[in-house]
């Protein structure tokens, strides 16, 4: 169930249908339409196309306590949206419990063959905290991401085939992005999510940081990552992990959790599943109405307080400016 502090009741009607994104969306007098989701033709490409009308952005926002819990029942007077350091009216907020669009990334590479049995305990409560009406799949990475299953198998599937995985090979981390990002493309929901679970850096992907960093940019996808980090690194590319991962699901508006022991893996997936279900989604006009393709940076804040002890404030760091009308 969605609960609004707007109308009209077509676009509640809508959006509560497909779900939300951090996506620009086109308004008429008589209705609002959700923009398609972006095509993937390369890293550097992703876009989103606007329809004719009064454009409005819709961002997503996560908003937790002192002790990371998620923080519920702000009104749309508790936050504060800047974009380009401009104060935006903010015309709608939506709580958002419905089903979304979730991907799972597994590493499978050599180096998780110690941790193997909790990540498959994560998968599993993951699911066990998920929407049973989301769309889901799994993609495994070890020296190339594969997909594992999709929402077409049950979650019992999904373990048993997961029981059949021996980790091995190298980390091919910014190529399972890249390809679960595409994999979005035909996401049943407008709002989406990855979910990477790994234990270092990336060793054997075709894709640059680069790449993926300007494609996550673009893409209506929050990314979260779980990362077992050891205290002291065997490689470069372990040192690395933890820095990557951050500057990745930083972008999206999601975020890292890094642990040292894998057995807290199952507990920190279900923390994410639930932070999903407890978010906001904030509508507004941009005072900047220019068709100019440039990256506008967005920022959230909130006056709201729990305990004295002030709020923490996620979403994404900005967004593309619709194309230019012909």
């Amino acid at each position: 169930m969605l609960k609004f502090s707007c109308s009209p009741l077509r676009a509640v009607s809508l959006l509560a249908l497909l779900g939300f994104s951090t996506l620009v969306v086109a308004q008429t007098t008589d209705e609002v339409h959700l923009s398609p989701g972006p095509s993937l033709q390369s890293p550097m490409t992703m876009s989103g196309r606007l329809r004719a009308g009064v454009e409005m952005v819709l961002v997503p926002v996560t908003v937790t306590d002192s002790m990371n819990r998620p923080v519920i029942g702000l009104e749309k007077r508790d936050f504060m949206l800047l974009e380009d350091d401009q104060p935006q009216e903010i015309r709608y907020l939506w709580t958002e419990d419905a089903p979304i669009s979730v991907g799972i990334l597994l590493d499978v590479s050599h180096s998780m063959t110690n941790k193997i049995e909790d990540a498959r305990a994560a998968v599993g409560e993951f699911f066990k905290n998920a929407n049973p009406a989301d769309d889901y799949f799994v993609i495994t990475f070890a020296n190339r991401p594969e997909v594992l299953s999709d929402a077409s198998e049950s979650t019992a599937t999904i373990q048993a085939k997961l029981g059949s995985v021996v980790p091995s090979g190298h980390t091919a981390l910014l190529d399972a992005i890249y390809l679960g990002t595409s994999k979005m493309r035909s996401a049943h929901y407008s709002r989406r999510a990855l979910l990477i679970i790994s234990d270092g850096g990336d060793n054997h992907s075709r894709y640059s940081k680069a790449d993926i960093r300007h494609l996550v940019q673009e893409a209506d996808v929050q990314i979260y990552a779980i990362g077992i980090f050891d205290s002291i690194f065997k490689s470069p590319e372990e040192w690395g992990g933890k820095r990557l991962l951050t500057e990745i699901t930083e972008a999206t508006g999601g975020r890292t959790l890094a642990l040292d022991k894998s057995s807290r893996l199952p507990e920190l997936a279900a923390r994410v599943s639930q932070e999903l279900r407890n978010q906001y989604v904030l509508g507004f006009h941009p005072s900047r109405a220019v068709h100019d393709r440039k990256w506008r940076r967005l920022k959230v804040k909130t006056t709201a307080s729990r305990d004295e002890a002030p709020l923490q404030v996620r979403s994404k760091k900005g967004y593309l400016g619709p194309e230019t009308r012909e």
